[in-house]
């Protein structure tokens, strides 16, 4: 059973696309800690991208807040990660869970050091084409950096690359 643990960033992104189902479609389990369902539903963003999508899949049971038993450890782990990120990772290991879904860099590099394995929105597109609920990543990923959820060109070029768009 294919389970997933996932931050703010990717929730806010799929919801930007109208693709935040494809995290239950794709993955058996899906869950978010406590912060993180906190950082998207009283974020005060400009726009509210996730707010009502993510209360909906909660409510349907299609995502699980998960409370972080060791709050602790996340506040000695590092600085310079949220509070969402610090939770998704040590909610990771509480759950053996060991697959993450971070889009930001220096969380991804820690939740590697934590032998974790990291994917973003870029990697659920491309798990999403690869099973058939999408046609193309090209578009959705054009449609996010339109509405400033910020892609290097070189992820872009690269993801067109490995699923065969460039």
């Amino acid at each position: 059973m294919a389970k997933i643990i996932c931050n703010s960033s990717p929730i806010i992104g799929l919801s930007i696309i109208g693709k935040l189902n494809l995290l239950w479609e794709i993955f058996d389990e899906v869950y978010i800690p406590e912060a993180v369902y906190q950082e998207v539903v009283s974020g005060n963003r400009i726009k509210n991208y996730g707010e009502r999508e993510l209360r909906e899949a909660v409510k349907n049971n299609n995502i699980k807040i998960y409370k972080v038993k060791n709050k602790k450890l996340a506040k000695q782990m590092s600085p310079r990660l949220h509070s969402g990120e610090l939770e998704v990772i040590i909610a990771a290991q509480e759950l053996s869970i060991t697959l993450v879904v971070i889009d930001d860099k220096l969380a991804r590099d820690f939740a590697d050091v934590m032998l974790l394995k990291s994917i973003g929105v870029i990697g659920i597109l491309e798990i999403a084409k690869k099973f058939g609920k999408i046609d193309k990543i090209k578009n959705y990923l054009d449609k996010l950096m339109a509405e400033g959820y910020w892609i290097s060109k070189k992820l872009y070029a690269e993801a067109m690359v490995r699923v065969g768009e460039e």
